[in-house]
């Protein structure tokens, strides 16, 4: 299974009538040539085969980024990969192709040839520790919820995914409503808000140009729809989106997409806005009338109605992560990679503890979270839990908080990040483990 490739070669012997040396003696030149053969094949077994190599993911890895996208482009060339879960930070074995190596050298993606002895001591190592391999079995197809209008913010998961050359596939709620999703494997929401206010951006911006012209897109849009209100025609979306996953699909979320998602679905059927959103003021039992059994992370949270705050509920810990300032860290839970290898693959860095970074939505208020998602990363000492995962009907969801891992303070109207200048960053790894996570073999998870 894990023996690397040996040519053997075939030599071609002139007939012992034909050959002729002068002064020789044939029996020592048959032994010579015996002895010359030996040498060769010794070399042959002893060298690192080109078929299979070894990508490094620890702090030897030029470029981590652009190590995933080598090995979804892998996994769409139909050459098979195996994810090295906990060796040498989760590095990716890829075998019997040698095109992989001069994809790695476009790239500039380290990596390492491996013989069969080398395979068998990494396999001995997985073995004997808190490590596992997992067979990626194809690549996945990549959706991703952006807006048709031009909003003055970036969004991580695109700049990484386009950093790392990894293909994907722009939706809308046009998409969702009309039954686009079955076509994806995962599935991308970001800074996005599903309540229907804008984001809760009135008090500072409810006079600039792309803010009105948002608004006026958005409830052009739900009208076409058949919604009276953009509130409506988010519920339905989020309620397309939760069924999608229900029926085996991957949803990643990062920033303000996390916690309105579950505040619409908790929401449904009840008006909470205020007439700056809407028109009209809400309804007055509408906390007290909250369904958490509909949501799929959080529980307990309270409404924010005050129409001038930017907040949505008390879910988030924004306030509290910006008075700690960026001098802190949020650290990675450990998990043990063969009984619990999906939290094992999601949390796969080269570092423990990431720079903190903040968002509309920085993180969860653990009091917050249900007892069925799994933490996968917390800031330590605080109510502040970063990483979520959980299980809905066949499906996952993994949430995320912050806007961007290499900007600790991310701006309405800040330029997108370089990725060429972080193309190490820790935190930007965890967002290209998600999109890996659904090519993964499946296995019964144990947590």
């Amino acid at each position: 299974m894990w023996g690397g490739r040996i040519t053997r070669l075939k030599p071609v012997m002139t007939p012992v009538t034909t050959w002729k040396r002068k002064g020789g003696d044939l029996a020592t030149e048959l032994r010579l040539l015996l002895g010359l053969a030996v040498i060769l094949v010794l070399v042959l077994i002893s060298r690192p085969s080109s078929a299979d190599i070894l990508v490094n993911m620890d702090l030897k890895q030029r470029d981590h980024l652009k190590a995933y996208g080598l090995a979804y482009q892998c996994l769409e060339q139909g050459i098979a990969v195996e994810w090295l879960l906990n060796y040498r930070g989760g590095s990716f074995l890829i075998r019997d192709g040698d095109e992989a190596v001069n994809l790695a050298n476009l790239r500039g993606v380290s990596f390492e040839p491996v013989s069969g002895a080398d395979i068998a001591r990494i396999q001995s190592e997985i073995e004997e520790n808190n490590m596992e391999v997992v067979v990626l079995e194809k690549a996945p197809r990549i959706a991703v919820y952006i807006p048709p209008t031009s909003l003055p913010w970036d969004d991580a998961v695109t700049l990484a995914l386009e950093y790392a050359q990894i293909p994907y596939t722009r939706v809308w709620d046009d998409d969702i409503l009309g039954g686009r999703l079955n076509q994806f494997d995962w599935l991308h929401l970001h800074h996005e808000d599903f309540t229907g206010q804008y984001g809760k951006f009135y008090a500072a911006y409810h006079n600039a140009d792309w803010y009105k012209t948002q608004q006026q897109q958005y409830e052009e849009a739900a009208r076409k729809a058949g919604f009276a209100k953009v509130s409506q025609h988010k519920a339905a979306v989020v309620q397309k989106i939760k069924e999608y996953v229900a029926q085996g699909g991957f949803l990643f979320a990062m920033c303000s997409a996390t916690d309105t998602f579950d505040i619409a679905l908790a929401a449904q059927g009840i008006d909470f806005l205020c007439n700056q959103y809407d028109g009209d003021p809400p309804e007055p039992d509408c906390q007290r009338r909250l369904d958490f059994s509909k949501t799929l992370a959080f529980e307990n949270f309270k409404l924010e109605l005050d129409p001038l705050l930017y907040e949505f509920s008390d879910i988030d810990v924004s306030d509290e992560a910006l008075k700690r300032g960026p001098k802190i860290y949020f650290t990675l839970f450990e998990f043990s990679a063969k009984q619990d290898p999906v939290p094992t693959m999601l949390t796969q860095d080269h570092f423990a503890a990431i720079p903190e970074f903040l968002g509309q939505t920085t993180g969860f208020n653990r009091k917050t979270i249900k007892s069925s998602a799994v933490t996968l990363a917390e800031v330590q000492g605080t109510e502040e839990v970063k990483y979520i995962h959980g299980n809905y009907g066949r499906g996952t969801f993994t949430f995320y908080g912050g806007h961007d891992p290499e900007d600790f303070r991310h701006n309405v109207g800040d330029p997108p990040t370089n990725l060429s200048l972080h193309k190490n960053s820790p935190g930007y790894r965890l967002i290209l483990n998600n999109v890996l996570f659904p090519a993964a073999e499946r296995k019964k998870q144990k947590t």
